[in-house]
């Protein structure tokens, strides 16, 4: 008897992606992948910029969410809901597959057992901000850790088992990191979590400074549910903004870019964590170690 192909789930959040869409389904589906098939899902929270009729030219299915109802859990359930895969990929939709092998790469370790749920590489471009590229560096390295410590992972390039979605789901309540929110709950259950630095995703953000605060922001409020002992006050924001920085400067020095990018480097850190400041500084439980782990720039 021939044994049916793995079905994977390829679920792609979108709002206004217009700029980036077209690249993203072309590099999707451009993947090559023995034995397994696979659809695309998009979840659209109101596009208007022609988003949509993109992904109508590549025959994904579309699912659509109303703004004010939007979170980033919900819109993922959604998603995973109408899928019809035993592994769920979800995908931003500004997050460019690097080469044909990203899907086998980063589904790989689900099938084999080792984990439950994996995430894949991120980098920038050249129209990337030189300090999001430092922090895609510092959080996605580029050896594989399967599995890995701790319960960091990110949607914007991830695979989780279907079983596993259905039994535990994404938190619809928080403002971001619904998907450490999961890892820490399937590790909680004795699950692993894995890093696959060879499925590289281009991770390309077009935002203010003002919406990269406001991301920052959000993500420390979710941060706030998920580890509550970790407060950070005003004397930890300018030690941290100072010192990623100053440490930002030197990289670029070393590059040769130094004043090409020194303003931005300001903008972007003082940007980054005051966000952060902003939306967890009320803690008044104190982690010296985890702060240090998630927030300090090395």
């Amino acid at each position: 008897m021939t044994e049916e192909p793995t079905k994977i789930s390829v679920i792609v959040r979108t709002f206004n992606e217009a700029r980036h869409i077209p690249d993203v389904l072309k590099g999707i589906r451009s993947q090559v992948i023995q034995g397994a098939s696979f659809e695309i899902i998009v979840v659209d929270s109101g596009s208007t910029d022609g988003t949509l009729d993109i992904a109508e030219s590549f025959d994904c299915r579309i699912e659509h969410i109303p703004r004010e109802s939007f979170s980033f859990g919900r819109s993922l359930n959604i998603g995973c809901s109408a899928a019809s895969g035993s592994v769920l990929v979800m995908i931003s939709g500004h997050c460019i597959p690097a080469n044909a092998s990203w899907l086998a790469e980063l589904v790989a370790p689900l099938a084999n057992g080792r984990v439950a749920l994996a995430y894949g590489c991120q980098r920038g471009d050249g129209s990337s901000h030189f300090s999001e590229c430092r922090i895609f560096e510092k959080y996605f390295p580029s050896t594989s850790v399967i599995p890995q410590e701790g319960f960091f992972c990110n949607n914007a390039n991830s695979a989780v088992l279907r079983s596993v979605w259905e039994q535990y789901q994404f938190d619809e309540g928080l403002t971001g990191l619904e998907d450490m929110h999961l890892a820490k709950r399937i590790i909680g259950e004795g699950l692993c979590v894995g890093y696959v630095a060879e499925a590289l995703v281009h991770h390309l953000h077009d935002e203010t400074w003002g919406r990269i605060k406001s991301r920052f922001e959000r993500e420390a409020i979710a941060m706030r549910h998920i580890m509550p002992e970790v407060h950070l006050s005003f004397a930890d924001f300018m030690r941290y903004a100072s010192s990623s920085i100053l440490l930002d400067f030197g990289a670029a020095i070393q590059t040769k870019q130094f004043l090409r990018y020194a303003p931005e480097i300001i903008m972007y850190r003082l940007s980054q964590y005051w966000g952060s400041y902003r939306g967890n500084h009320r803690h008044r439980k104190l982690s010296r170690e985890v702060k240090e782990r998630y927030y300090y720039p090395r």
